[in-house]
């Protein structure tokens, strides 16, 4: 990946962005999705103004889609995304940190070594970044499903895969609803925090509070595990108070029934402006008849991915330990 090829690409789709948010009187983020699909579709759409798609013609005659790469491609759309969030209000919930993102697709691709074929899905998908950055780490044969409740983020997600060629079939609902969706082998997803706003819909699960709102992070570790097949694995990132809270005995209790908790990895602190809005990763193994808790689970702080030598450190233990879990498993 040549990180001129990052810059190249965004400046197109952010020039081009620039042009139909004016033309189209819709906000920047509107603008990057649409213009990501003109890319895609190599020509303007129809039912736009001939004087739009006579600028977006002259845009395309200066870029040639085939030659990125798809990692090119998606920290390209990512720059482009954080740009359109910068005056955001929810700026936190909505991109995954791209350092935390390809350490995911690196715990992913340990957790399944060896396996030919993985199904997966992000039930909290934004605007794709994680699910594409996973998927480009993992040289498996995936099918890969995604859900998210926004129009703008989903519309997002949709045109960043198909820029990609990455294929995911998306839902646009709540995610906290059922899904028409067989249990998948993983997933995983960088968890909305706070709490769920439908209290019908919440007494549907056992996590629901007792009494007012439910955490909305709780529910969708239960939805997760209800779509996660036996002997599965679930990896999300999740606020670091997570089994420190007022509702967190109950979580507690669900998951010694339900899953094996396999690792809580604490990111920097560097990464958050705020310590109290500090994350981790967790990861779960659904119970399955053939499964076992690891000897002892993967607790580890983990350093600034700004610090090479600690980060190296930390991945050697890292690579002793799963070596370590995978001979258990057999």
């Amino acid at each position: 990946m040549k990180q001129e090829q990052v810059g190249k690409l965004y400046e197109w789709i952010d020039e081009t962005a620039t042009i139909v948010e004016m033309d189209m009187n819709i906000t920047y983020l509107e603008a990057v999705a649409e213009t990501l699909d003109t890319l895609f579709n190599g020509q303007p759409f129809d039912d736009i103004s001939e004087q739009l798609s006579t600028k977006l013609t002259n845009q395309l005659v200066k870029i040639t889609k085939g030659e990125y790469e798809k990692e090119e491609i998606r920290k390209a759309v990512q720059l482009a995304i954080l740009k359109g969030m910068k005056g955001a209000t929810q700026q936190q919930h909505l991109i995954t940190p791209d350092s935390v993102a390809m350490f995911m697709g690196y715990i992913a691709s340990k957790l399944f070594e060896g396996e030919g074929k993985l199904k997966l899905f992000d039930p909290a998908a934004g605007t794709g970044n994680l699910i594409t950055s996973v998927m480009n780490q993992l040289e498996l044969d995936l099918t890969a499903y995604g859900s998210e409740v926004d129009h703008t983020l989903i519309q997002l997600a949709v045109a960043n895969a198909n820029l990609q060629e990455n294929p995911i079939e998306f839902f646009h609902q709540d995610s906290l609803r059922p899904f028409l969706m067989e249990p998948v082998d993983f997933v995983f997803g960088d968890l909305p925090v706070g709490y769920y706003p439908d209290d019908v819909q919440a007494k549907q699960y056992n996590l629901k509070a007792e009494e007012d709102h439910s955490y909305a992070h709780h529910l969708f570790i239960e939805q997760g595990l209800n779509y996660t097949k036996a002997g599965g694995y679930l990896m999300f990132i999740v606020p670091n108070f997570l089994f420190d809270s007022d509702q967190s005995q109950s979580l507690n209790e669900h998951l010694r029934e339900e899953a094996h908790i396999v690792g809580m990895l604490q990111l920097s602190d560097s990464l958050f402006k705020d310590e109290k809005h500090g994350k981790s990763i967790l990861i779960l193994q659904k119970k399955g008849e053939k499964t076992k808790p690891p000897k002892q689970a993967l607790l580890v702080k983990l350093p600034s991915f700004k610090n090479p030598d600690a980060m190296a450190d930390i991945l050697a233990q890292m690579n002793q330990w799963f070596s370590e879990y995978k001979t258990m498993k057999l």
